[in-house]
């Protein structure tokens, strides 16, 4: 399996630099970073590495449902993912963690009831990638059929 990079360029201090994240491997991108656009409700057009997160774990998290749904028999039609992604301090350590991972899913999937959407699901959640690699973040998952 291949290796993929990314990079970051960043000047000046934590409260006052700012960097740029550049998708390298892929070349899809450059995008604007900042500690306080980070730690600000309104990220004003800048990432973060919590949102990078949360794209990842979407991507991973559908690859593998889409696996899990075809091993339990189903066809998986569409799905939409999403991951809200949480900062916030880290009261054993100091600084900063992330404190919990939320994905939501809606699914149209032929071949298979709520209770196997539901088995896979949860076994996408285990079994992804992202999600193995965040495994001392709470994960919380809610998964539903749409008509």
């Amino acid at each position: 399996m291949p290796t993929r990079t990314a990079r970051t360029a960043w000047n000046g201090t934590l409260e006052q630099g700012s960097g740029q994240v550049e998708l390298s491997s892929s070349k899809a991108g450059t995008y604007d970073v900042s500690f306080p656009k980070r730690a600000a409700e309104d990220a004003g057009g800048t990432t973060s590495p919590e949102e990078l997160i949360a794209a990842a774990h979407t991507a991973c998290y559908a690859m593998s449902l889409s696996a899990e749904i075809a091993q339990r028999g189903g066809t998986p039609q569409a799905h939409e993912v999403r991951a809200d992604v949480t900062l916030g301090p880290d009261q054993a350590n100091g600084g900063f963690k992330l404190t919990g991972i939320k994905l939501t899913v809606r699914a149209e999937v032929d071949g298979l009831d709520e209770a196997g959407f539901a088995e896979a699901a949860q076994a996408a959640k285990a079994n992804c990638p992202i999600s193995k690699a965040l495994a001392s973040v709470d994960i919380t998952l809610d998964a539903a059929l749409e008509s």
